[in-house]
């Protein structure tokens, strides 16, 4: 259903009798008539208006007139480019074509339409596809057996007898299927309950922590509450080591203390000015002027550097704070690099406690159900609804503690994601742009090469319009950067 190519309409060649029939039977509904084309067979007269046979004509909209009838506003190109408007009656009768358009329909949209899953289509731009696509969708029944809860599914090709039984099994009781999305959209008063879990997520797609392992069918789970939990997606720097990933909780309760963020180009420098004005940064590495490429030495002035502009800096922070995580998201502006120097301690294990760095990445809300095992109800976790794919049902058992007793619950407040998940999470979400590429250096023939020798240095080389960081660098080689200039030769 996601395939990402459009699909044309072939027109139908047998002809609509009457206006009405036109727009009743068009592929689109009234909303989108702009698409719609048509042409006469014959030579039609509306009012004072004769339109040829053969000219195209778009259908507009439709109008009611004070005694209820219904017109179709159509357009029609005159003369010299100048449009016509024009009201042809339902009951107007004649010999009318579809025309061909060019507008795209995508899978989705052509199965979630009833005009347009009867039409047949050809692929846009293709010249491998022969005769006319006609798309069938293909249906999956779902049931529930009441000798035991296994989910049996029938495809729509199984040719099957249906019988009603409802009189013979009225004192049957069957399970009610949920998906934990559709758990989520409980009543609040539904909760504290137990539950069976009858279909597990599939595979470890997304998740890598503890809790998951425990996602069996046929496991009992004590469902707490639904909630919209905020989070930040985290995960290690880039370095050697393979990188973790991480949903942190804001109800985090480890301590934090910023990292300075290190750059290896301007263009990074860009990026992380973008989303946090006032930067300040350290140049640590001396950087060599390259005059043909327009890039001077980094001294104590203002100047203009290229994106593309390799060097190396590391921010400068203005003190060493410890921080809880929530006050982190709100008092700055995330990516944020930090480390962990205090745990969680209601955690029996946090990861992020002994990793050198963790990047904040971005704030995010999911809405969970908070879930535990009845061994132990007080250890919970969040379950994201729209991240795992699993049905469960509640069940009558009781609540694993004495009535009027609930115990204090320790949500996991931290829980390691996949690389999958990460990257699906940015493809769903956003896409960063990408950097200037570098310009090739051209090789200079022997005869420039002695003009250039004798050529007087220039402190800047003739350029095409490039994307530019104005930089201040002031006291202690610290450089701040003021604006993002577009600077032409």
């Amino acid at each position: 259903m996601n395939f990402e190519c459009l699909f044309k309409l072939v027109p139908e060649d047998l002809p609509y009798s009457t206006i009405e029939e036109l727009v009743g039977l068009q592929p689109v509904g009234v909303d989108a008539c702009g698409s719609f084309t048509f042409i006469s067979r014959n030579e039609l007269i509306i009012d004072n208006l004769t339109v040829p046979a053969g000219k195209e004509i778009t259908l507009l909209s439709v109008e009611v007139t004070e005694n209820e009838e219904r017109r179709a506003r159509c357009q029609l190109m005159g003369q010299q480019g100048v449009f016509a408007d024009m009201l042809i009656p339902f009951s107007y009768h004649g010999e009318f074509y579809e025309c061909e358009n060019d507008r795209g329909y995508s899978l989705q949209e052509i199965m979630m339409s009833d005009r347009l899953c009867r039409r047949r289509f050809r692929k846009i731009k293709s010249k491998k596809c022969g005769g006319p696509l006609l798309f069938v969708p293909i249906y999956q029944i779902q049931g529930i057996m009441h000798m035991r809860k296994n989910i049996v599914k029938f495809p729509s090709s199984l040719e099957v007898d249906v019988i009603d039984v409802t009189e013979q099994c009225k004192d049957l009781t069957f399970v009610t299927p949920l998906l934990l999305a559709e758990i989520a959209t409980q009543p609040k008063t539904t909760f504290p309950t137990m539950a069976e879990i009858l279909e597990a997520p599939e595979a470890n797609r997304f998740f890598c922590c503890s809790w998951f392992t425990e996602l069996k069918k046929g496991k009992h789970l004590v469902l707490h509450k639904r909630d919209n939990t905020a989070m930040v997606l985290a995960c290690t720097p880039r370095g050697r080591k393979a990188q973790q990933y991480f949903l942190i909780s804001h109800d985090y309760g480890g301590q934090m203390r910023r990292r300075p963020r290190e750059f290896s180009s301007v263009y990074e420098l860009y990026v992380a000015f973008s989303r946090c004005p006032g930067l300040k940064v350290r140049v640590t590495r001396h950087c060599e002027a390259v005059e043909e490429e327009g890039v001077p030495a980094l001294k104590s002035e203002e100047i203009c550097l290229p994106l593309f502009t390799q060097a190396h800096f590391v921010e400068k922070l203005p003190d060493k704070k410890k921080y809880c995580l929530a006050d982190l998201v709100k008092n700055f502006s995330l990516p944020l690099e930090v480390k962990v120097v205090s745990c969680d301690k209601d955690l029996e294990k946090d990861p992020l406690v002994g990793l050198t760095a963790v990047v904040l990445e971005e704030a995010l809300e999911e809405t969970t159900v908070l879930a535990s095992l009845p061994d132990s109800p007080e250890r919970c976790f969040a379950l994201p609804t729209r991240w795992l794919q699993m049905s469960l049902c509640f069940i009558s058992d009781p609540l694993p503690w004495a009535e009027g007793q609930t115990p204090e619950l320790h949500p996991e407040t931290v829980s390691e994601v996949t690389d999958h998940f990460y990257h699906e999470y940015h493809r769903l979400t956003q896409t960063d742009m990408a950097p200037p590429p570098r310009p090739p250096k051209r090789k200079p023939s022997s005869s420039e090469s002695q003009k250039t020798r004798d050529k007087p240095k220039s402190r800047t080389a003739k350029k095409k319009t490039n994307l530019m960081v104005l930089i201040f660098f002031g006291l202690e080689n610290t450089m701040s950067i003021i604006s993002i200039n577009s600077l032409q030769d």
